[in-house]
């Protein structure tokens, strides 16, 4: 039998100058009499010998290497590996062998160079609905103003911060969470290991989840306004936390004055086809606004509008540029439902606006990390460099939902067994470069979806292999506010309760496993930019190695009964002694033994 291994990270590529030293292991019966590594020049096909190395006789292992010229050329370099004999030829990929060519974009692809946002990969994020995390005291004047709420048809409903939350008047429902109260609890979010902050929108507007816009350039006065951002940002810059902010740029609310749906007299496009702002909307036949998914308090903006565009993004002074400079500072945009932002009331040229989005992000702020709000596949902006990352969705958190609750993002059956789960995110991580798999953004749940602890229902002890997971899979963890300590919740609003700071109410045990996670995230060099293999995958049983240079991290995740596994020999995991760092189970002589329900984290030696 024929085994290969290469991971796109050290000790299998190493850069010399201006050469990447690419490597291969093979070993088996049957070897190749040649391996080229197949590459692009120029978007040109381009074969290039690899070199057979030496054969290490205590593994039986053949090293394979060649030196792949990055002088010149495109930045993401892309390859795979043609083995060959007289009579036949096999290919290896990120998904294993091929007996044909593969894709184009399903092949092992770096970035050298690599200008995207070099800090993202190092974090642990937090997202933070503003309005339930935490309520300052004292409190201004301006934040429990009422005020009418016209898309609901009511005023707005303010309620203390324990009253249970219902079903009624869910986007026009305040408890008097705050950005201040965000400054008072950065102690505890520290102590959670927390260093990267992503918050639901701020800007002015009439909801609860802010997502319809009144004013892009002002803090809504209950979030305590422009000053406490800049309060906000200065107390996370003395911790060296990031601050992202949410781009919603596909829509406006219709109160905005370049709409004034309720006619407040700001000239705007509503009801006046004069309106200066009239072609930053898309109208019908008989002059209604176009609007998102039927939503009428959510009118598109058009992005056929030279002006729209300079407003939004293009301009010196466009609202994308203007909140990454001084006095804000922030670190980047998540992009809201970003694949639909398009001209003429749908996504034309939808990939152009958002390049331009994130040029002119990149150009106020080189380091700047924009990612965008993906349920589906995000791989087309995300191959097109549109975008850093994206909520990954479809390749973190759907999977794992599968796996472990046997739904989908649907709350339609989805049983899938461990070969099947591993197949899936391995098929999605194969269509992106290594740097932007480091950078994708995931999540268990957020505020678009039930909790996870919901989702799990009866198999919610499984709810600690998911946190493991969260963790040390290839990616940027986020933890949606209040999952650390056990707040559950069904579908929004159900999933925005308020932050329970009543310790009696959190569950501890798992708030010390976020902690514990967090903090072996950050001294792990593997589990922030390694490579990931994953090398066993049956029934209810995934295991993976993480891989940086000398370094490894094994991860079990069990979801049934207390087992044994065997590992296959792998000369990723040869002559290690393991350390637990998380979880009961022993590894040793290639064996794991793995308690019933539980994720097992260990350090290779």
């Amino acid at each position: 039998m024929l085994n290969a291994w290469h991971l796109p990270v050290a000790p299998f590529v190493k850069q010399n100058k201006d050469q990447l030293i690419i490597t291969l292991w093979l070993s088996g019966i049957g070897l190749p009499e040649r391996v080229m590594l197949r590459t692009e020049i120029d978007n040109e096909e381009t074969p290039l010998a690899m070199h057979r190395r030496r054969k290490t006789a205590a593994n039986g292992v053949s090293i394979w290497q060649v030196a792949l010229d990055i002088s010149s050329g495109q930045p993401r370099r892309r390859y795979s590996f043609k083995l060959l004999w007289e009579n036949r030829q096999l290919w290896f990929t990120p998904q294993g062998f091929s007996r044909f060519p593969p894709a184009r974009l399903e092949q092992f692809a770096i970035d050298a160079p690599d200008d995207g946002p070099q800090w993202v990969a190092d974090q642990v994020f937090y997202q933070i609905f503003p309005d339930r995390f935490a309520r300052s005291q004292p409190r201004g004047e301006q934040q429990d103003k009422v005020y009418h709420h016209h898309a609901a048809g009511h005023p707005i409903v303010l309620r203390d911060w324990d009253d249970p939350l219902t079903a009624q008047a869910g986007g026009s429902t305040f408890y008097g969470g705050d950005l201040d109260g965000i400054s008072e609890k950065l102690p505890y979010l520290k102590k959670l290991g927390v260093t990267a902050l992503y918050l639901n929108p701020v800007f002015v507007a009439p909801s609860v989840h802010k997502y319809d816009t009144e004013d892009y350039r002002h803090v809504d006065p209950q979030f305590g306004g422009d000053e406490a951002l800049l309060r906000l940002r200065h107390n996370t810059q003395q911790l060296n936390m990031r601050l992202i902010l949410d781009g919603v740029f596909n829509h406006s609310g219709d109160s905005h004055a370049w709409f004034d749906r309720h006619n407040r007299g700001t000239g705007g496009a509503c009801h006046n086809p004069d309106s200066r702002w009239r072609s930053w909307y898309s109208f019908d036949e008989q002059g209604r606004a176009r609007d998102w998914l039927g939503y009428a308090s959510l009118p598109k903006l058009d992005y056929q509008s030279p002006t729209l565009v300079e407003e939004i993004y293009q301009g010196e002074e466009s609202i994308v540029r203007h909140w990454l400079k001084a006095p804000w500072n922030m670190d980047g945009w998540r992009l809201d439902v970003v694949h639909m932002l398009g001209e003429d009331g749908g996504a034309r040229n939808n990939l152009h606006h958002i390049s331009g989005i994130t040029r002119a992000a990149k150009e106020t702020l080189p380091q700047a990390y924009i990612f965008g709000e993906h349920f589906g596949d995000a791989r087309q902006w995300l191959q097109a460099d549109a975008e850093d990352a994206a909520m990954n969705y479809r390749g973190f958190t759907l999977p794992v939902w599968a796996f472990l609750a046997n739904t989908d993002i649907a709350y339609d059956p989805q049983k899938i067994d461990a070969q099947t789960c591993a197949a899936w995110m391995d098929n999605y991580r194969a269509g992106l470069s290594h740097q932007q798999q480091l950078r994708m953004f995931n999540q268990l749940d957020s505020h678009d979806t039930p909790r996870f602890k919901t989702v799990l229902g009866k198999d919610v002890a499984r709810l600690p292999l998911a946190v493991v997971w969260l963790f040390s899979w290839p990616g940027t963890p986020c933890i949606y506010y209040g999952d650390e300590v056990g707040l559950d919740g069904a579908n929004d609003p159900f999933c925005r309760k308020t932050f329970p700071w009543d310790k009696k109410r959190q569950d501890a045990q798992l708030l010390a496993l976020y902690q514990r996670m967090a903090k072996l995230r950050t001294r792990s060099q593997a589990l922030r930019r390694g490579g990931c293999q994953v090398i066993y995958a049956q029934e209810n049983v995934l295991v993976f190695v993480r891989v940086w240079q000398q370094q490894r991290v094994l991860v079990a995740i069990n979801r049934g009964e207390a087992c044994e596994v065997v590992l296959e020999d792998s000369p990723l995991l040869e002559n290690r002694r393991w350390q637990a760092k998380e979880g009961n189970g022993l590894a040793q002589d290639g064996i794991l033994s793995l308690p019933a329900i539980s994720a097992c984290v260990w350090l290779g030696q």
